[in-house]
C-alpha cells in the first residue's frame, strides 16, 4: 500500500525490541469487477477486500518470541498488517507473564481500539479478559492457544495438532508398508501441554491403522538444548529403531545433533512444524530427516487479515457465506522432498 503503517507500541512493562518485518501472504485481491455494484456490509464474496476502507485499529498480543515459531508468529502478523494502509497496529510487549499479558487486553480495551488479535500464553487464563473485551463491542481473533469459552472470541483461528499427529503417522505407515515389528519412536514437545497430547493421540490412532504403535517415547521442551537431551536419552534406550517422529522442528535441531552425535543413520525422520532449516535438510536428501509436518506459523497474520474483514463488514471473498467463520482451522500437511519448495516460502527460522 502507498501509505505507511502507522504503528504504536503499548508500553505495558519496559520499551518493546522493534521487530523486523518480513514478506507476508499474497494479496487475495478478485480479479476486476468494476462493472459490479456493491450494496450493504457485508461485502458479497468476490468484492474487493484489499480495497482500502475505515480504519482498523488493532492491539495484538503474544508470547514472547523464546523460539523460532513463535518468533515467526509475531513477523508475520506485523508484516500482514504493513500491507493495508487502513490498519493501525497497536503492538504489546511480548510475555510469558499472564498477569502482564491480561493488564496489556486491559490496556487496549480501555484505548478502544477496534478489534484485538491474541494468542494467550494460557487460553483459560486470558479467558476472562477477552470476553470483557467481546463485551465491550470489541472484536476478539483467538489465535492456536483456545479460550476456554468460545464466546470470548469472535472468530479463532488454529492449527491442527491431532492432524499432526495424524499426518505423520500416515506417512511413517506408508514408508514401513505395515512391516510387522517396526520399531517406531516419539519424541514429544511439553508432556503437560494439551497440544503435545493432541498430537500424540493423532499420531497413536494413526500408527494403529497400519498394525503398529510406538514403542519408544520421550519428552523435550521445544528448545534446542531440550531435544538433545531427549534424543540422546532415547537412542540410549533403544539400540535400534526405523523411524522417529520429533514433535516440534526447534528441538530438532538439538535432536538431529544427538542423532549424529550418536553415529546411528539406521532410521528415517518425520518434523513437525515446518522450519526452514528442516525444509533445506528434506531438500538436500542427506540426513536421516526425510519430512516434516507443517503447525502454521502464518496464524497470527490470517487473525489480522480476519479482524480488518470484521471490522469492516467484510467477508471472506473466495466463500459464498457473507459471514467470516466463527472458527478456521488450518491443516498439517506432509513436507517432502517431492513437495518441498511450495512451503518454503512460509517456512520459518529455527
Amino acid at each position: 500500500m502507498s501509505a505507511p503503517l502507522r504503528r504504536r507500541w503499548l508500553a505495558v512493562a519496559g520499551t518493546a525490541a522493534a521487530l523486523a518485518l518480513v514478506v507476508g501472504c499474497t494479496s487475495n485481491t478478485p480479479e476486476d469487477t468494476s462493472d459490479d455494484s456493491t450494496g450493504a456490509a457485508p461485502v458479497a464474496a468476490g468484492s474487493g477486500n484489499d480495497e482500502p476502507g475505515d480504519t482498523v485499529t488493532i492491539g495484538f498480543s503474544a508470547p514472547a518470541a523464546d523460539h523460532g515459531w513463535m518468533g515467526a508468529i509475531t513477523k508475520s502478523a506485523v508484516a500482514e498488517a504493513e500491507k493495508y494502509s487502513d490498519v493501525e497496529l497497536v503492538q504489546a510487549e511480548a510475555t510469558n507473564d499472564v498477569n502482564l499479558q491480561i493488564s496489556q487486553i486491559e490496556q487496549f480495551i480501555n484505548d478502544g481500539v477496534d478489534a484485538i488479535v491474541l494468542l494467550p500464553f494460557d487460553g483459560a487464563a486470558l479467558t476472562e479478559v477477552a470476553t470483557q473485551a467481546m463485551q465491550a463491542g470489541i472484536v476478539v481473533v483467538n489465535v492456536d492457544r483456545e479460550f476456554d469459552d468460545p464466546n470470548a472470541a469472535r472468530t479463532t483461528v488454529l492449527g491442527d495438532n491431532y492432524g499432526m499427529g495424524v499426518s505423520a503417522g500416515h506417512y511413517i505407515c506408508e514408508q514401513l508398508g505395515g512391516t510387522a515389528g517396526a520399531k517406531v519412536a516419539e519424541i514429544a514437545g511439553i508432556d503437560s501441554l494439551p497440544l503435545t497430547q493432541d498430537r500424540s493421540r493423532g499420531f497413536s490412532d494413526a500408527l494403529g491403522e497400519c498394525g503398529l504403535e510406538v514403542s519408544n517415547r520421550v519428552a523435550a521442551d521445544f528448545t534446542v538444548q531440550g531435544g538433545e537431551a531427549a534424543a540422546a536419552n532415547l537412542l540410549q534406550a533403544a539400540p535400534e529403531l526405523d523411524a522417529i517422529w520429533n514433535h516440534d522442528d526447534d528441538q530438532g535441531v538439538g535432536v538431529l545433533a544427538a542423532i549424529e552425535n550418536a553415529g546411528r543413520d539406521e532410521f528415517f525422520m518425520v518434523g513437525g512444524a515446518g522450519s526452514k532449516n528442516v525444509m533445506d535438510a528434506i531438500k538436500a536428501d542427506n540426513t536421516v530427516l526425510k519430512a516434516t509436518v507443517i503447525y502454521p506459523s502464518t496464524q497470527a497474520a490470517d487473525g489480522i487479515k480476519l479482524a480488518r474483514l470484521l471490522v469492516q463488514g467484510k467477508s471472506m471473498s473466495d466463500l459464498v457465506e457473507v459471514e467470516v467463520p466463527r472458527t478456521i482451522q488450518l491443516y498439517a500437511p506432509v513436507v517432502t522432498k517431492e513437495n518441498v519448495d511450495r512451503y518454503l516460502p512460509t517456512a520459518f527460522e529455527s
